[in-house]
């Protein structure tokens, strides 16, 4: 029996799936927890991790996807 062809190698598949996970990573940064305050505004929204951390994260884990689905296997 003639044996099926991918268009990904394992390689390929395993980069996606780091890539995937550093993807989730990001949006856990950027995400935060309820609001304690009457007014509805907490100015932890600001902060470092939400502003430059998390989007940097998720520029790199869709990138690294680009890459993974780019990336010509050995094979």
């Amino acid at each position: 029996m003639e044996q099926k062809k991918f268009a990904f190698g394992k390689e390929n598949f395993i980069l996606l799936a780091v890539s995937v996970i550093i993807i989730v990573i990001g949006f856990v940064l950027v995400s935060g927890g309820k609001t304690t305050e009457e007014t509805g505004f907490d100015p932890r929204i600001f902060d470092t991790r939400r502003l430059v951390i998390a989007p940097t994260v998720l520029v790199i884990g869709f990138g690294s996807v680009i890459y993974a689905i780019l990336k010509k296997s050995k094979e």
